[in-house]
């Protein structure tokens, strides 16, 4: 493992530590629209820990390169998302909408540095087909597809499709396998029934890194 690329790994994943007793607090006060809500010592812990792990992935998976920070800022808002959906069944704007700006920005930078325009190219190419496939599931299954899920099929496909369509595509896969599985679990234990409402975030962000940590090195990394 080459210093430089610990070098980077181990301030992300410090970096996120210190910031998980924020996003823990913001996730507890977007879930309950209430500002001065406070989230519990252990929502803080797990948060923190969440977080280190979600940052620290950046560099891991790009290595030292500006792409690291559109994976670790993905990652930030990743464990809010799925925090968030998880207690409310919804994925705010205020989250999504930034990522989006923060990863298409970091990763233009990256194309120019790097000089890796065509990974940029699908990228951005790739979020609209994941927004459009999204859209039209929405349509077909307005109850079951919320306008959330969309906006972060946009994400997933902006992220996953600069690591390449392949990785796309599993992590969108695993994703509902992931939650299909879920919700086979819970409707076992007693949990939930066939018209139970499901969060489709947790799961798709889940099966995101899976397919990032398989896909191995990624574009220049």
């Amino acid at each position: 493992m080459p210093g430089s690329w610990l070098g980077w790994v181990l301030p992300a994943a410090l970096a996120g530590l210190l910031l998980g007793p924020w996003l823990a607090a913001t996730t507890v006060r977007l879930a309950t629209r209430q500002p001065a809500a406070r989230p519990s010592a252990a929502r803080a812990v797990l948060t923190s820990l969440a977080s280190a792990a979600a940052l620290g992935a950046g560099p891991a998976l790009a290595g030292p390169r500006p792409a690291a920070i559109a994976l670790a800022w993905f990652g930030g808002a990743a464990v809010v998302l799925t925090g968030v959906d998880g207690a409310v069944h919804r994925l705010p704007d205020r989250v999504t909408y930034p990522a989006v700006a923060v990863c298409a920005a970091v990763l233009l930078v990256d194309a120019v540095v790097t000089d890796s325009g065509p990974a940029l190219l699908r990228a951005v190419v790739a979020a609209l087909v994941a927004l459009a496939a999204a859209a039209g599931a929405r349509l077909g299954s307005p109850g079951g597809f919320g306008l959330g899920d969309v906006k972060l099929l946009g994400l997933l496909g902006l992220v996953l499709g600069w690591a390449g369509w392949g990785v796309l595509m599993a992590g969108v896969f695993v994703g509902f396998l992931l939650g299909a599985l879920g919700s086979v679990l819970l409707m076992t234990v007693g949990r939930a029934g066939w018209r139970t409402a499901v969060p489709f975030g947790p799961p798709l962000l889940a099966g995101a890194y899976v397919a990032l940590a398989l896909a191995g090195p990624l574009p220049g990394a």
